[in-house]
């Protein structure tokens, strides 16, 4: 089977798994597939692949012997979709692991979808000025520095929007400059990106919180790529922490 895994997939990448519909979990006829989070340890061969065991909170999960599943890599190269069957399951060390083989070619995800990296970071944002708004409908981003921006908390990421929490509220559909850093390639980097307010609702726990979904509007693609790559860094340093790397 042609799949070349080992060209697009490496150990420390994350990795989703959906049970596909003859070994679906238990629940109510439609309801959304479980999605679980694991970590490749090792590509055994270009159809076999090593995994870690997924968890929940702090339980494992002892997915079955024979069960196939959809899987999902996350690689700096982009999302790579397959179906595998575990073949085996052992514990090394302290760590679980299952073993899997690829039962379908790998292949691109094709979907416009990114993965949102919960975090805390700083934000400030505005809205765009009238002068603005037409510049950037003409395709162009001629930015007033000395306007005043508020500050604002990002929730979580991805390369195609954010989510933020703020003691004000923006009117959906505004477009609004969001400014914020990342680190990349061990340096901090300003990002200026203009996105557009999807939704705000007020939190039902803070009163006078607010929070806004935000979908990014024509962003540079090499800006998009560094975020997204931010998103894969920290992500296997959250695994390595948690399987005690």
């Amino acid at each position: 089977m042609a799949n070349l895994l080992s060209k697009y997939v490496i150990p420390g990448c994350r990795v989703d798994l959906q049970s596909i519909d003859r070994f679906k979990d238990a629940g109510a006829e439609g309801e959304t597939r479980k999605v679980y989070q694991s970590q490749v340890i090792d590509v055994l061969s270009e159809d076999r692949v090593e995994i870690s065991m997924p968890m929940e909170k702090t339980r494992l999960v002892l997915l079955p012997v024979d069960g196939e599943f959809d899987l999902y890599f996350y690689s700096e190269s982009g999302l790579y979709q397959c179906y595998a069957r575990v073949v085996d399951r052992y514990r090394n060390n302290s760590m679980y692991v299952l073993v899997l083989d690829l039962i379908s070619n790998l292949r691109k995800h094709q979907r416009r979808e990114y993965y949102r990296f919960s975090c805390a970071l700083e934000m400030n944002s505005r809205p765009l000025q009238e002068e603005e708004v037409l510049a950037e409908d003409n395709g162009e981003l001629d930015l007033e520095p000395q306007l005043p921006l508020k500050s604002s908390v990002i929730v979580d990421i991805s390369g195609g929007g954010l989510r933020f929490v703020a003691n004000y509220a923006y009117e959906v559909d505004n477009l609004i400059l969001c400014r914020y850093h990342l680190m990349v390639g061990g340096e901090s980097k300003e990002y200026n990106l203009v996105g557009k307010v999807l939704s705000v609702r007020e939190l039902d726990n803070r009163k006078g919180v607010y929070e806004h979904r935000v979908q990014y509007v024509k962003v540079n693609p090499t800006e998009r790529e560094e975020i997204i790559k931010y998103i894969f860094d920290e992500e296997r340093k959250i695994l390595k922490n948690q399987n005690g790397e």
